[in-house]
C-alpha cells in the first residue's frame, strides 16, 4: 500500500489522480510521466497505473510517444523515466520482501 506514495513522492509526475474506494480498501493511482527528448525532437510519455488493495497492488505501465525507425534509436545517456519507474518498483520489492511478477497480457483474440 505503500509503494505508490513513495513512487510519486520520489520521481514526480507531470500529472497524478488518486481515487480511494473506502468501502472495499481500494486506491488507484494515474500517473503520467513526460519527458522530451531533444536530440529527435519528441516526446515520450510514460503513465503508469497502480491499483492497490490490502492483498496485492497492480502495476500498469504503457509507453507512448517518441520516434520510430533510426531516428528513435536511444541518443541519450541519460536514464528515461521508464528505466527509473521499473528501477524502483523492482527495488522496493526487494527491500520490503515482496515478490514482484511481470503479467505478459496476449494481443491474440482467444475463441471463446
Amino acid at each position: 500500500m505503500r509503494m505508490a506514495p513513495k513512487l510519486f513522492e520520489e520521481h514526480k509526475p507531470k500529472f497524478l489522480h488518486t481515487r480511494t474506494f473506502n468501502e472495499i480498501k481500494h486506491t488507484q493511482y494515474v500517473a503520467v510521466y513526460e519527458e522530451y527528448e531533444k536530440q529527435i525532437n519528441s516526446s515520450v510519455t510514460l503513465t503508469c497505473i497502480v491499483e492497490s488493495n490490502p492483498k496485492q497492488t497492480k502495476i500498469i505501465l504503457k509507453k507512448t510517444g517518441g520516434r520510430m525507425g533510426f531516428r528513435g534509436s536511444s541518443l541519450s545517456e541519460e536514464r528515461s523515466v521508464d528505466s527509473m519507474v521499473n528501477e524502483f518498483i523492482f527495488d522496493f520489492g526487494k527491500r520490503y520482501g515482496l515478490t514482484v511478477q511481470e503479467e505478459r497480457i496476449s494481443d491474440a483474440i482467444s475463441d471463446d
